[in-house]
């Protein structure tokens, strides 16, 4: 981005006289100097948006905003006053009303019907801000850290896994975005530092010395909130469709036959499985590659790698590397030069210490051989240590670099740090090293909404949890998968790995333990003859398949809107006060209500509806909303509930997402209310989408009329087969209608 120093402001300003829009004005106070920290400062107002404002405050001896990428070009905006000094005259930007005021300085941000959105108040003597927090549940703020109501909380904005509390929260990635649930978000871009949530006003204490940025935006509408915010930082990149399915995580490895062991169980037991990842060796005694670091493959576990992964690529699996580096900086971009004087190595020195700085221009080179075999994607561990900028030019690097060898492939890339601006970058979060335990799983799902609300839409936790206690058992593992199987990063993984596999309670081991003494659950080695585990893992992972039209089409929206595919209720009922306040409950996307059971022991699940009517995903009933009901479960039902006028897709069931299957599409409709679905396609992997190769069917029920119509979204064709057949059925019939589609306009009764 651009800095912004006060000659730069003034001389942008000159421009402005004459042609401002309607409502804004440059205004240059003349009252009394405005003094934050001991130091008088000048206010730069920017408008945004209509409803988004930038207000900076620079020191009047000059100062610039110190430039990273977190946020994208069009958020410099346009300059609409400055000050200097305080007084009672109103700036006008877009709809918003900004007044300055002094003893303490203050920033007023009102709408312009004189509604108070946010009150910035800057100590005269220290660099501390204290701001409102305003009466609803305060959401947002990035991943991990104190849930679901930031309220009350102090975040101290540390990244990585000592952020937290990680047995139970998981990793911390922070994002200075604070979301209002009556109406407002807020982004300090600058500076960062420790936010104290736990009195009456919020307070920000600045960790370092940069000047004050900050963006505010109001709407009654949260998803445009969401939105601003997606202006702000950057939308989301599409990830390959591939990448919504399921994947399996490897850790110690006992040779190439239990490599071909686990692809081949898969297929022969008929398991849907898009990937499989493999550790580095070093954090696991046995992994993938020599040493964390390093790029040469173990030959005691791939003897031949490239036939290796020939062999699992013709079974339809995609493989996944991890990697880890460690170090405080890193900088610049794949396509830079690299010099001499930057090249490091890829791991550790010869004295056995990671380097602190890093050209991602010299670091990315040492990626090509190994992606030169056809490895299909990346787990960057590790890299806590690294600052925010390091932290999203990695990111970058795995977004951009493998574009360099593969320029119409979507890459794919999980990591464990992040920072604003990553979703760019199409990249995948997960929480990190968490236990095992019930706690953790119940943690889980407030963290997922928050760090969805906070621009990281792809995410999702160690199924199982990293770390197993005594209380890892069937009934936990099976609990976790079943809230995975609706988190965007489907994946299993953890020590004792062989208990992540679908098949792995059943088999009266756990596989290569790297826990001490862990023999399953409490010690009962009973449990590891768990039968009634693996059927409902099937069950879970072909739901997940048969509904990854649905799922890939949330994935699209999300990367046309910023909305996140596990969805706050507040984005879509913010008048239901009860739904805005729950935490452990989400929408996955905005028509299927998940429930999960994070309860041992569990024979119901108390849950709330809210306001309107909704099925029963299982039984097709239809339940009177705007209450509490309790929902009975077993051990293989997870509640689901389907918003009424909601237009369902199901795809037939697949081993791999990419599988040609002839069975028809089908599109279950929930009667109601009106109700409106785009169904998106493309060809799943490449950029050809960007150039028009994509295919939107609208689907439209009126509910009155009990008609249903289908047609193409402007913009999109018909891709092939050009003729789909399509089933179609009410929900609480078993009766279907067949619909012809050939990409005109067709409507059908039902």
């Amino acid at each position: 981005m651009t800095s912004i120093t006060r000659r730069d402001a003034v001389r942008r300003l000159a421009g402005f006289g004459a042609g401002l829009a309607l409502g804004e004005g440059i205004v240059r106070g003349q009252s009394s100097e405005i003094t934050v920290a001991g130091k008088p400062v000048e206010f730069v107002v920017s408008s945004i948006s209509d409803t988004t404002v930038r207000i900076t405050a620079l020191p009047v001896s000059g100062g610039r905003i110190p430039a990273d990428d977190s946020l994208v070009q069009a958020a410099a905006g346009r300059v609409v006053a400055r000050r200097t000094s305080a007084g009672s005259q109103t700036i006008r930007a877009g709809r918003l009303t900004i007044r300055i005021t002094s003893s303490p300085p203050t920033i007023h941000v009102d709408t312009s019907a004189g509604q108070a959105i946010q009150r910035l108040t800057l100590d005269p003597v220290s660099p501390d801000v204290s701001f409102l927090l305003g009466s609803g549940p305060l959401l947002g703020m990035g991943e991990g850290g104190p849930q679901f109501d930031r309220k009350g909380a102090i975040d101290r904005g540390r990244n990585g896994q000592g952020g937290y509390q990680l047995r139970t929260h998981g990793g911390r990635v922070p994002i200075q975005w604070l979301v209002g649930t009556e109406g407002w978000g807020m982004y300090v871009h600058q500076p960062l530092g420790a936010f104290d949530l736990s009195g009456p006003q919020g307070r920000l204490t600045p960790a370092t010395d940069a000047p004050l940025d900050v963006f505010i935006t109001t709407s009654s509408d949260p998803k445009a909130i969401i939105g601003e915010y997606a202006r702000l930082t950057g939308r989301a990149q599409l990830p390959a469709r591939w990448t919504f399915g399921y994947m399996q995580s490897h850790r110690t490895l006992a040779g190439p036959d239990e490599v071909k062991w686990v692809a081949r169980t898969f297929r022969e037991k008929q398991l849907p499985c898009d990937a499989l990842i493999y550790l580095g060796t070093e954090f696991t005694p046995s992994g993938w590659n020599t040493r964390n670091g390093e790029f040469g493959w173990k030959k005691e576990n791939f003897p031949n790698p490239g036939v290796m992964i020939d062999d699992l690529h013709a079974q339809h699996f995609r493989v996944v590397l991890h990697v880890v580096i460690e170090g405080r900086r890193m900088s610049g971009t794949v396509r830079d030069a690299c010099t001499p004087e930057k090249a490091v190595p890829s791991g550790r020195t010869a004295d056995d210490k990671w380097p602190d700085d890093r050209a991602v221009a010299c670091y990315w080179p040492y990626h090509k051989p190994v992606y030169d075999l056809g490895i299909d994607g990346w787990w960057p561990d590790q890299g806590d240590g690294l600052d925010q900028p390091s932290r999203l030019a990695r990111i970058r690097m795995y977004w951009e670099g493998p574009q360099l060898w593969r320029a119409n492939e979507r890459p794919f890339a999980l990591h464990r740090n992040g920072a604003p601006g990553m979703q760019r970058y199409g990249a995948f979060l997960w929480s990190g090293d968490v236990y095992s335990t019930w706690e953790t799983l119940k943690t889980h799902v407030p963290v997922a909404v928050n760090t969805g609300l906070s621009g990281i839409p792809f995410w999702g936790t160690d199924i199982g949890g990293f770390v197993p206690t005594p209380e890892y058992t069937g009934e936990l593992h099976v609990r976790w998968f079943q809230f995975g199987a609706f988190c965007p990063l489907f994946r299993s993984h953890g020590r004792t790995w062989h208990l992540r596999l679908p098949w792995g309670w059943n088999t009266g081991e756990v596989g290569p333990s790297e826990t001490r003494g862990y023999t399953g659950g409490a010690g009962d080695v009973s449990e590891l003859h768990n039968a009634a585990v693996e059927p409902i893992i099937k069950q879970y992972l072909e739901l997940r398949y048969r509904m990854l039209p649905y799922v890939y089409s949330i994935a699209r929206e999300c990367c046309e809107t910023g909305l996140p595919m596990m969805r706050a209720l507040w984005l879509h009922h913010p008048d239901d006060s009860q739904a805005v306040g729950r935490g452990d409950q989400y929408l996955w996307g905005r028509d299927l209500l998940v429930s999960p059971v994070v309860e041992k022991g569990a024979t119901s699940r108390r849950l709330y509806l809210p306001r309107g009517d909704w099925f029963d995903f299982w039984t097709e009933e239809r339940v009177t909303g705007g209450r509490e009901i309790d929902r009975r479960v077993d051990l293989a039902t997870m509640p689901l509930h389907v918003r009424a006028g909601a237009l369902f897709p199901f795809g037939p069931i697949k081993q791999y997402s990419d599988e040609a299957v002839e069975q028809p599409l089908s599109i279950v409709v929930y009667p109601g209310a009106d109700g409106a679905f785009t169904l998106y396609e493309d060809d799943g992997r490449s950029f050809d989408y960007r150039r028009g190769e994509w295919m939107g069917i609208e689907m439209r029920w009126q509910d009155a009329e009990r008609r249903l119509t289908l047609q193409l979204a402007p913009g999109s064709r018909m891709l092939p087969p050009l003729r789909r057949d399509i089933d179609v059925r009410l929900a609480g019939n078993k009766d279907s209608r067949r619909i012809v589609f050939a990409g005109q306009r067709v409507t059908q009764g039902l």
